[in-house]
């Protein structure tokens, strides 16, 4: 079998911050990755109640040296964290783990979680490792299909993508005639084969467009070109995004991370409080980990003081006929959509771009799933999994001119944005989240998800995709 594409993701976004250690844990199967050798706590009293407790517990028992506990990055007053280093990152076996055990005793004095992990804030894209855009014909109609409506300015909801930015041909696709935002610097290598994430933005743009065409884009280049961003900077890229463009009525947001931390993030405390104060709906991914370990900061949305202000968005399998094997789960996910093979922009309107395949697909679904997919189909052998392989393949190449079939819940997001903000329109409703409980409550629409009929919520112009039928062997 493949090495798991898990390993070549971490691989990939360690490449794309070199200049921060990274690992994974604490243990393999919440797929998560941080920060080696840091941890973040709020400013003020509570970091220096952290950086105390480092120095008089931590280091005596796990034979640091003081010189190794300090702030590595001054306090960012906005979003209220700072960086405190615990350990030599360099050296041995990560000490964050045994950090947040040893200061658990100070927690339980101050009455509150102090500390946490700097997680690594990365694009939800299907972990399968057969999920990678696919080519479609410019003679294929997207999916979903363009609802019924024309663009007016003076009606239009406002939508905020944060994500990798717009292609630079986006233009040329009509949907997207009217959307704005920060347009990508670099899109190819020097061999000018595609980034492997370059067109996710635009492709979460397209959906929306298509889903409530009356609705004003604004797309933020607010991730790397890996899609990740550390925590401790998330917060304020956020700040930053929201101060360029104003609150706007829906925020789209198809990145985060898993966590136990049952209170959320502590990165983004204070854009989470902010939030709250506004009336902006943050609809986020649920993430593709087939996992019910709450994913950030979608799962807000199963925390009361979150709860009106953020929806979270699992994904429907391509059929429509329950989950998607990716799609993340549990009482914390508040909707599913259609999030597997759906059709949209990437690039190459004008001149065909040629794209690399990183990631080699499963002879079977690496969940578990008896149903053909994008863990299996379409076959190829990918560049990163090559060198672990030994199959003597080669890495499969394709040309993009314009549209793609992909599939996560990075894209199941805008299908929910979409439609929330097509009700706004429809009702005159100017209250977003007064538009996503009408929309709830109006759905009778349910999908068995792990023996829990969840509800569902499926755009009138979408079409289900005819599974791939899995090849006779010889």
């Amino acid at each position: 079998m493949a090495p798991q594409r898990f390993h070549e993701q971490f691989d990939h976004i360690q490449r794309s911050l070199p200049e921060v250690p990274l690992t994974m844990g604490p243990r393999e199967d919440t797929q998560l990755l941080y920060e080696r050798g840091v941890v973040l706590a709020r400013d003020g009293e509570e970091a220096r109640v952290v950086e105390d407790a480092v120095r008089a517990h931590f280091t005596a028992t796990a034979g640091l040296l003081p010189d190794h506990v300090g702030r590595v990055s001054p306090p960012a007053h906005r979003t209220g964290v700072t960086r405190i280093r615990i350990a030599d990152p360099a050296g041995g076996e990560d000490a964050v783990p045994h950090a947040l055990r040893a200061l658990r005793e100070a927690e339980g004095r101050a009455g509150r979680r102090l500390v946490g992990r700097n997680h690594v804030v990365h694009i939800a894209v299907n972990a399968c490792p057969g999920d990678e855009p696919v080519p479609v014909p410019r003679t294929q109609s997207p999916n979903p299909a363009p609802a019924d409506g024309g663009h007016d300015p003076d009606t239009a909801v406002g939508v905020l993508v944060i994500d990798t930015g717009l292609v630079h041909d986006h233009r040329s696709y009509p949907l997207l005639a009217h959307t704005t935002g920060d347009v990508q610097r670099a899109e190819t290598d020097g061999d000018g084969v595609l980034h492997q994430y370059v067109g996710h933005g635009t492709f979460i743009a397209g959906i929306l467009a298509a889903v409530a065409p009356g609705t004003d884009v604004t797309v933020r280049g607010t991730l790397n070109d890996a899609g990740a961003v550390l925590e401790s900077e998330f917060g304020a890229r956020l700040f930053e995004a929201v101060d360029r463009s104003g609150w706007p009525d829906i925020i789209s947001l198809s990145a985060g991370t898993p966590s136990d931390d049952p209170d959320g993030l502590i990165g983004l405390d204070a854009f989470m409080r902010e939030l709250g104060e506004q009336r902006t709906l943050l609809v986020a991914a649920a993430g593709n980990n087939a996992s019910d370990v709450p994913f950030w900061p979608a799962a807000y949305a199963a925390l009361p003081a979150h709860a009106d202000s953020v929806l979270s968005v699992g994904a429907l399998r391509a059929d429509g006929d329950g989950e998607a094997c990716f799609s993340n789960h549990g009482p914390w996910v508040g909707v599913y959509a259609p999030g597997e093979r759906l059709t949209s922009a990437l690039t190459g309107f004008g001149t065909p771009v040629p794209y690399v395949y990183q990631h080699s697909t499963y002879d079977t679904c690496r969940y578990g799933f008896a149903y053909p997919c994008t863990c299996q189909y379409p076959r190829h052998t990918g560049l990163l999994s090559e060198g672990r392989e030994s199959t003597g393949a080669k890495p499969d190449q394709v040309m993009f001119d314009g549209l793609a079939q992909w599939s996560g819940t990075s894209f199941a997001t805008p299908v929910v944005a979409g439609l929330v903000a097509a009700r706004m329109r429809a009702h005159g409703e100017r209250d977003p989240r007064a538009a996503r409980a009408g929309l709830l409550a109006a759905t009778t629409d349910r999908a068995e998800v792990r023996g829990a009929l969840v509800p569902v919520l499926r755009p009138p112009t979408w079409r289900p995709v005819p599974l791939p039928t899995p090849a006779v062997p010889a």
